[in-house]
C-alpha cells in the first residue's frame, strides 16, 4: 500500500488535514499516486463511516431519539468532509437544471454561489438521508446502514474515475482523477464490497448496489452533458450514493 495513495485519499475524501497532503504541496502527485487513492477510498469512506455509526451509539446511550441522533450523524459526515460533497451535488444539480450546453454549464458550476435548483436539491437530499437513517435507527440498522452509506458512497467516487472516464475540465480535480482507476480493479473491489455487504445481510448489499446504481446514471448523464465528470460531479455521485443506500436499508 502506497503511503502517499493513502495520505491523498485520507486529505481529498475528508476535513483531516495530514502531511503530504495534495493541498500541501505544489506539484500535483503522479497518475499511481492518484489511483491507489481512488483505491483507498471506500477505506476513508469505513473510517467515516465508523465515526458517524458511534454518534449514533452515543445517542443511543443518551436516548435522544432517532431523529436527533440521525441529524448529529449526517452533521457529522458532512462535517468531515467539509461539506464538500454536498457542495458538489448542489452545483451539479445546478449545472444540469440549467440546460445550458457544456461551457456555459460549467460556469454555472464554478460559481460560489447557489442556485435554486442546488438548494432544493440539496434540502430534499438531506431530508430524505436523515429520514431514512432516522427509520433505519428505529429497525435496529442505523450503525451498520451508515458504514455501508459511507463506503457505498467512497466506492462510486472509485467507479466514476475508471479508466475511459474524462474531465470535463483541462485541470482541477476531475483531471486529476478520471481515468485512474483500472475497469477491473473496480469491479473486483466492487464485488468484495458487495460480498462483505452480503455477509452482513442481503439488504446491506441491496443498499451498496442501489447506491452505485444511482452513482453510475449521474456520472453517465454528467459525462453526456458536460463532456466529462468534475469534483462536482464525484460528490454529487457520492451524495446520491449515499441516499439511495440508506433508502434500501430503512426498508423494513
Amino acid at each position: 500500500m502506497s503511503l502517499a495513495g493513502l495520505r491523498l485519499a485520507v486529505t481529498l475524501l475528508t476535513a483531516v488535514p495530514l502531511p503530504g497532503g495534495r493541498r500541501e504541496g505544489i506539484a500535483a502527485p503522479d497518475r499511481r499516486t492518484v489511483a491507489v487513492a481512488m483505491y483507498l477510498a471506500p477505506l476513508v469512506g469505513l473510517a467515516l463511516g465508523g465515526v458517524a455509526a458511534a454518534v449514533l451509539i452515543g445517542c443511543r446511550a443518551g436516548h435522544t431519539g432517532a431523529l436527533l441522533a440521525s441529524v448529529l450523524a449526517i452533521g457529522v459526515l458532512a462535517a468531515l468532509t467539509r461539506g464538500l460533497h454536498l457542495d458538489g451535488l448542489a452545483d451539479t444539480a445546478d449545472g444540469l437544471g440549467s440546460r445550458l450546453p457544456a461551457g456555459p454549464a460549467l460556469t454555472v458550476m464554478k460559481r460560489s454561489d447557489i442556485g435554486p435548483f442546488g438548494v432544493v436539491t440539496l434540502v430534499l437530499i438531506l431530508l430524505v438521508q436523515v429520514s431514512a437513517l432516522a427509520q433505519a435507527e428505529r429497525i435496529g440498522r442505523g450503525p451498520l446502514g451508515i458504514v455501508v452509506a459511507a463506503v457505498g458512497a467512497r466506492l462510486a467516487i472509485t467507479v466514476a474515475c475508471r479508466r475511459g472516464s474524462r474531465s470535463a475540465r483541462p485541470s482541477g480535480l476531475g483531471a486529476l482523477v478520471a481515468g485512474t482507476v483500472h475497469p477491473v480493479a473496480a469491479v473486483a473491489l466492487a464485488l468484495v464490497i458487495l460480498a462483505g455487504a452480503a455477509a452482513l445481510s442481503p439488504i446491506y448489499a441491496a443498499s451498496v448496489a442501489a447506491g452505485l446504481a444511482c452513482s453510475v446514471l449521474l456520472t453517465a448523464l454528467a459525462a453526456r452533458r458536460f463532456g466529462g465528470i468534475t469534483g462536482d460531479v464525484l460528490g454529487a455521485a457520492a451524495e446520491l450514493a449515499t441516499t439511495a443506500c440508506l433508502l434500501v436499508t430503512a426498508i423494513s
